[in-house]
């Protein structure tokens, strides 16, 4: 399962049809917005496409994962312009900015039953205490450390 697969019936119940998905998904993303602008979602069958502009491919990523993270959403796929002032090589094609979004100094991970940040960060850093730095990383998918969930999937920093 890459960035873009989600489990459908995991994740925050923010619609009750697909009429209201788009807009919910869109409300939900721009309620802790993590710098993207210009946000548009389509939502059909499983699948929401983020068109969006952002600063950053970080913004982007997170993105991508609050709009995964809803149940009922299978697939997202993101159609982003990306004016990315630190990483300054331009992604001219969708291709580029899909490869954009799974650098190499983040992993995602997908909750499985009894893990806590805790135990995630011993397993990525060997320190349990390093649990914060993953919470940081995904305060706007993640709003309590002590509530997450199996099928949850969440961005691990790898770079120190």
């Amino acid at each position: 399962m890459g960035l873009f697969d989600f489990a459908k019936d995991i994740g925050s119940k923010l619609f009750t049809s697909d009429a209201d998905a788009a807009k919910d998904i869109t409300d939900h993303i721009l309620s802790d917005n993590p710098g993207v602008e210009n946000l548009s979602v389509i939502f059909k069958d499983g699948e929401a496409t983020l068109i969006a502009e952002s600063n950053t491919f970080e913004a982007a990523q997170i993105a991508v994962l609050m709009a995964g993270n809803v149940n009922g959403v299978t697939k997202v796929i993101p159609k982003f312009q990306i004016n990315d002032v630190e990483n300054p090589a331009e992604a001219k094609t969708e291709e580029d900015i899909v490869a954009a979004l799974e650098p190499g100094n983040v992993e995602y991970y997908i909750i499985q039953s009894g893990d806590s940040l805790s135990k995630i960060a011993k397993k990525y850093y060997n320190n349990a205490g390093e649990y914060p730095r993953i919470f940081e990383a995904n305060k706007e998918v993640i709003k309590d450390p002590e509530l997450i969930y199996p099928g949850q999937k969440i961005r691990i920093p790898l770079d120190s």
